[in-house]
């Protein structure tokens, strides 16, 4: 006899309380393995494949994709030692060589434990890949089921797709991205009613940024020709238009978890800002002859950020009371004795904050490379938690953006943030002469409980004068 076994929502770590389901990755009656991924969930920090640690046959599944769930809430209930779905019309007819074949595994695997451990459950046995049993065919003529089959090693492609008409035919909507979806329910996109250009029909984002432009010029085409129609004359009086309704965006997941910590950074710490013009040409020159050096195969190049955050490194070497933070329980100032440098991110998901660990024992190329893993990861949604907390000072590069200055608000619980806005050409002294130069602005918000403006302004002095002397870094190399 089959023991259902209720799987709730896991503690996903740092402190976080509740979780968004962006999709299903099982149906009600598939049979899942142990630490096969059962639905993917969007924290307030990054977006995962929650794994089951039960082997079984999923018969209820408890909250709809695009709703929040608080740690702990049932997810889905596992019927342990069965091999179809107890709901399943055919279960009576299931041979019993079937039943021997599938049932003992799945009891065997759930008594075994879990493979995989996420921040505080699982063991340690290998995980084994999913199982799957196929609904009818719909449309079928109502004659005598055979018993479902069960193929033990397919792998069903996870595409959360809704039915309904589509052009004419009743089948799925090809949506495989949750950020497209996510997309089309903001701007009230019908995915039925669109024409995919991706493969075999799929629905890309081009797509529904397409089908949002239409929509919006369609109501400005209308809005202009009501307003060019004449007024009627026989009205008395004007009547008034009923005000549109507000746009309400919910303060939830990545957005939420930054409104919080901005909020709080400005509540707890009071900061000031000081900001400076460097002459960035002999940087720019500098990075040129690094990547013509290394040749056409020399490995990858040497990005500006790259640079930047090196000198960040080195300038806290020499001002160690930026990089820390306070804690106000005790009324203290906790020096951190490494420097892990987070560098701010915008992703389709908003704004994020990957961290390089250890960044004061790497040279440029070294963090030049593990920034451009952490971008690609926060690109693509795959930033685990670990990943995006810890950082002791932040480096925001807002001149890709194409603006000059900011006044950064502090990555709670740091103590400091750089700005770095664009490179540009400006007239500038140079050498007792006016002459075009590449000037870049750079902004320092600090925490004025750790360090007084001498400080701060030392700091941000020497990074300048790393900026428009790179050779100056050579005493620290």
């Amino acid at each position: 006899m089959a023991q259902v076994l209720e799987f709730k929502l896991p503690d996903l770590g740092e402190g976080l309380t509740e979780a968004e389901i962006v999709r299903w990755l099982v149906e009600v009656g598939d049979v899942v393995a142990i630490d096969q991924p059962v639905v993917e969930v969007e924290t307030a920090k990054a977006m995962v494949e929650v794994p089951c640690p039960y082997g079984g046959v999923v018969t209820a599944r408890f909250g709809e994709e695009g709703s929040e769930l608080p740690v702990g809430a049932p997810l889905l209930t596992v019927a342990v030692g069965a091999t179809e779905a107890p709901a399943s019309p055919a279960s009576s007819t299931s041979s019993a060589s079937g039943a021997s074949s599938a049932g003992a595994p799945a009891a065997e695997e759930s008594s075994a434990g879990s493979g995989n451990v996420l921040v505080g459950y699982g063991t340690g046995a290998p995980a084994a890949r999913r199982r799957r049993i196929r609904p009818e065919r719909v449309g079928t003529p109502a004659a005598p089921a055979p018993a479902p089959v069960v193929e033990p090693e397919t792998v069903p492609v996870a595409v959360p797709a809704a039915t309904g008409e589509v052009n004419g035919q009743q089948g799925p909507v090809a949506v495989v991205s949750p950020l497209v979806r996510r997309l089309a329910r903001q701007h009230e996109i019908d995915l039925r009613r669109l024409t995919g250009s991706g493969p075999d029909g799929l629905i890309l984002r081009a797509d529904v940024d397409s089908a949002i432009r239409e929509a919006e010029e369609a109501a400005r085409a209308q809005s202009r020709t009501a307003a060019a129609e004449p007024a009627v004359a026989e009205a008395p009086t004007a009547v008034a238009a009923a005000p549109a309704a507000a746009e309400r965006i919910p303060l939830r997941g990545v957005r939420g978890a930054v409104a919080d910590k901005l909020s709080r950074s400005r509540s707890e710490i009071p900061d000031a800002t000081c900001w400076v013009d460097a002459d960035a040409t002999e940087l720019m020159a500098a990075r040129a002859a690094m990547n013509a050096a290394s040749g056409p195969s020399g490995g990858p190049k040497v990005s500006v950020l790259a640079l930047l955050a090196r000198i960040c490194t080195a300038a806290l070497a020499r001002y160690p009371e930026l990089n820390s933070t306070v804690d106000t329980a005790a009324r203290e100032i906790v020096r951190l004795p490494g420097v892990h440098l987070g560098f701010a991110a915008q992703t389709e998901r908003g704004l994020v904050v990957p961290v390089v660990r250890d960044a004061h024992t790497r040279n440029a190329e070294s963090i030049g490379a593990e920034i451009a893993r952490l971008t690609e990861l926060a690109r693509t949604g795959k930033l685990s938690p670990a990943q995006l907390t810890g950082g002791t000072f932040t480096l925001n590069n807002y001149g890709v953006f194409g603006v000059d200055g900011s006044t950064p608000i502090i990555n709670h619980p740091e103590a400091a943030m750089l700005g770095v806005g664009r490179i540009m050409p400006k007239p500038w002294v140079h050498n007792g002469e006016l002459a075009v130069r590449q000037v870049v602005q750079l902004s320092l918000t600090f925490d004025h409980r750790v360090c007084d403006g001498g400080t701060a302004g030392g700091f941000l002095r020497y990074v300048a004068d790393c900026v428009e002397q790179p050779a100056v870094l050579l005493r620290t190399l």
